[in-house]
């Protein structure tokens, strides 16, 4: 694999070298691929257009980064910022590279769950889209667009994350495959109508896995904080090691969306039945609440109190965007149109 890295850091570096005019456009393009853009963004968009696929898209998201989070944990993949300092391949000839805010993420790097959530979420987005169009107007060049769009994200995505030094051009590559074989996989089995316990077991299935995963790879004496002991040893800033990027963050994140979705789905089924001027209103509405949301500080020590309220921040995301937001909508129209 040294030569493979090796290959990586010189496309790192000449990518940089080349687009270094572009560098605020890569830090926009790598948190538009976030994964928690997925729940916090995609969802809402998606959901106030169209109910099912906003379901699929919340439903595909926290699956597909569990998934991520389990192969990273099974590939141990370096990540280029670190591999660097550790492969000591580049005494006499430096690359000329340089970090940035958002490259210091504390996982491993293989998949990259940017290029992974990413392209399984879209899919769900733009298969719907292109379906929607080709029935309006049975063209196939109108209703491939948002493929062509949804290939250009890919790509956009899969460069920033090789500019920031955050993963290797395969790392990307098999994100960006997996994504997809999952969109098509999930897409169509979008739990509606299911009782609360089934996303109730769902959340505490994933959850127990992982953490049996966890103990069991720790019992045969592999250490899962690896990589987060070389992202503090070989990021440029200290301030830029964030907690919400290890991957019990990711997994509080998933479980808690889940369970939340169940929720959801339990106080209102079928949600609020709102006419399109409404749903605007509330999309723009829940915009600004998980916005709010998801700039809450949070405690960091202790890490598990900081996991647990991770885990309620997300599962109140489908809560806002479901029910609370669209509920007070509805009431306020409708008492309008009384008066």
């Amino acid at each position: 694999m040294e030569a493979v890295y090796t290959q990586g850091i010189w496309i790192a570096e000449c990518l940089q070298q080349r687009t270094q005019d572009l560098e605020h456009f890569w830090l926009t393009i790598t948190h538009i691929g976030d994964p928690k853009a997925a729940f916090l963004l995609v969802f809402p968009l998606t959901y106030f257009v169209c109910k099912r696929a906003g379901v699929a898209v919340l439903w595909v998201a926290a699956l597909s980064e569990w998934l991520n989070l389990v192969l990273k944990w099974m590939l141990f993949g370096e990540r280029p910022f670190w591999w660097v300092g550790e492969s000591q391949l580049f005494v006499s000839t430096q690359p000329k590279i340089s970090q940035f805010p958002s490259t210091c993420e504390t996982g491993p790097g293989s998949p990259s769950g940017h290029a992974m959530i990413t392209a399984a979420v879209w899919w769900v987005v733009v298969s719907s889209l292109g379906s929607f169009l080709y029935s309006r107007t049975h063209s196939l060049v109108i209703s491939a667009a948002p493929y062509l769009l949804y290939v250009l994200l890919l790509v956009a995505i899969g460069l920033s994350r090789i500019f920031i030094l955050a993963h290797f051009p395969h790392q990307v590559v098999a994100g960006c495959i997996t994504g997809f074989i999952l969109g098509i996989v999930l897409s169509p089995r979008v739990p509606e109508g299911r009782p609360l316990l089934f996303f109730f077991s769902c959340s505490a299935g994933l959850l127990l896995s992982a953490l049996m995963l966890n103990v069991g790879l720790q019992q045969l004496g592999v250490d899962l904080s690896w990589s987060i002991t070389l992202a503090k040893k070989w990021c440029s800033h200290a301030e830029w090691i964030h907690l919400d990027t290890t991957p019990f963050s990711s997994l509080t994140r998933d479980c808690g969306a889940l369970l939340g979705l169940g929720l959801s789905q339990y106080w209102k089924p079928g949600g609020w039945p709102l006419p399109w001027a409404p749903r605007a209103l509330s999309l723009a509405i829940s915009s600004i609440g998980l916005y709010h949301v998801s700039r809450l500080p949070l405690p960091v020590k202790p890490q598990g109190l900081f996991y647990s309220l991770v885990f309620i921040k997300f599962a109140l995301v489908p809560q806002i965007v479901m029910v609370l937001v669209p509920g007070l909508v509805y009431l306020f129209t409708r008492t309008k149109k009384k008066d």
